[in-house]
């Protein structure tokens, strides 16, 4: 299957970044490449695109995309190392940063890679398939109090001890093996007419993955890194898909630009609060109502910027 994904807010991102022609970019992100050939775009010969992607079929899908480029870097890397990542390769600073923390069209479509809970697959939800851990072991080797707090705090799922509970009943008879297999389960757990928001197992698998991806409990640092990885004045635009990412991104925003905690009537600052850079979105950018129509994706999305100072 060809590695398609329409990149969100694309217009938005390339604007947000504010571009030189000379710089160095980082897409943290890689997946199809549709951010990234854009900013390669508009880079010069002396310009430089880092491109990292802890899938190994987005890296070569995006290899293919941009092979006419001979200044793109690709590093097959997690994200959350961007300081190791550029220490490695003797970068101290950078002029941008772009993080799309979406799942690509083409892991959500591909069967063999269970992402879906549309359809018959395999349960694996591996960004990274040369990890061990998949999402069949943590559907059926989980404790059932450790499963029903993932599926709470990462799938925010009102239901998450009937699910749990059922999974547990379910493996007990016979190994969970299949996506389908597990939907039904989920579907049994849901009252009919609490099922009318969505598909019934969305945030289940919402939560397997960020559990198993473990997306959420580094974010934070992540972006501090991703902060501090920045020239002065360069641009990080970050690309959220749901509340929990969203969250995490502005908090780490927030501490970075430094809160202040000295009286209101002092005339200066004493408590030593150190600012990093600037909040360009005090509220999050969303996708215009035409991209929302085009590209379904795009309706949860929230794109916030911060300037480094």
């Amino acid at each position: 299957m060809e590695f398609v994904h329409k990149p969100v807010m694309l217009k938005e991102c390339i604007e947000g970044l504010k571009i030189k022609k000379d710089g160095i970019y980082v897409d943290g992100t890689l997946g199809g490449a549709g951010h990234s050939l854009e900013i390669v775009n508009r880079l010069s010969e002396k310009g430089l695109l880092i491109g990292i992607d802890r899938d190994e079929e987005a890296l070569q899908a995006a290899k293919k995309k941009l092979h006419q480029f001979p200044n793109v870097i690709y590093v097959h890397d997690n994200h959350q190392n961007i300081q190791n990542i550029l220490q490695n390769l003797n970068i101290q600073e950078v002029d941008g940063i772009l993080l799309d923390l979406g799942v690509s069209s083409y892991q959500l479509d591909e069967r063999e890679r269970g992402f879906s809970y549309m359809g018959t697959g395999i349960l694996d939800m591996r960004m990274d398939k040369s990890q061990l851990l998949t999402a069949k072991d943590v559907v059926n080797h989980y404790s059932e109090e450790k499963l029903i707090h993932i599926l709470e705090n990462y799938g925010e799922e009102r239901f998450a001890k009937r699910i749990a509970n059922n999974i547990i009943k379910q493996r007990e008879q016979k190994e969970i093996q299949t996506t389908d297999e597990l939907v039904e389960i989920i579907k049994k757990s849901i009252p009919l007419s609490k099922q009318n928001d969505g598909h019934p197992a969305k945030r289940t698998f919402q939560a397997i993955r960020i559990e198993l991806n473990n997306e959420i409990e580094p974010l934070v640092d992540t972006v501090k890194q991703s902060i501090h990885c920045l020239k002065k004045g360069g641009r990080l635009c970050i690309i959220t898909f749901h509340s929990l990412e969203d969250r995490a991104v502005k908090k780490a925003y927030i501490e970075e630009e430094g809160i202040c905690t000295c009286p209101k009537d002092l005339p200066y600052c004493v408590c030593g609060c150190v600012s990093y850079g600037k909040i360009i979105t005090k509220k999050p950018i969303i996708a215009t109502e035409e991209e929302q129509t085009e590209n379904s994706r795009s309706k949860s999305a929230k794109l916030r910027i911060f300037e480094r100072r």
